[in-house]
């Protein structure tokens, strides 16, 4: 693998973060539907420490050695500070990664208003990031 492209990322079963609370009840994907997509991938594991960061990569303790990574998050959705924190442990083992957290942005955005120009924005910043990605590589 030479890169990961993470689009809204669901990355921490926990569902402890304060983007998770503050989006409680609003939006597409909100602290209740997160809890039921880890509770059906996690079964009675969920939140507990028997969760293996295969699965909930924010569980691992050492992020250094991933390839590049490029997460893209809405600043109005439940998963921003969990994939704000990622992007921050990566840096923090030494590794790339580019962080864009999209003001306004909800879970989905970008599909469900793919004309705003957020999502407009959102596309082009990926394509140039998987264009750029072979030569972070070199």
């Amino acid at each position: 693998m030479i890169g990961q492209m993470l689009m809204c990322p669901m990355l921490d079963d926990r569902n402890h973060t304060p983007s998770a609370h503050q989006m409680a009840g609003l939006g597409v994907w909100d602290r209740t539907s997160n809890e039921t997509g880890w509770s059906a991938l996690l079964g009675e594991a969920r939140g507990t420490a028997d969760v293996p960061p295969y699965a909930a990569p924010a569980r691992a303790d050492d992020l250094s050695g991933l390839p590049p990574a490029f997460i893209d998050v809405g600043s109005a959705e439940t998963f921003r500070d969990e994939d704000v924190a990622y992007a921050s442990r990566i840096w923090q083992a030494g590794g790339i990664a580019e962080l864009h957290v999209r003001p306004g942005g909800f879970h989905g955005f970008d599909s469900l208003v793919p004309e705003a120009a957020l999502s407009v924005d959102a596309r082009a910043a990926r394509l140039r990031w998987l264009r750029r990605l072979p030569g972070e590589m070199a």
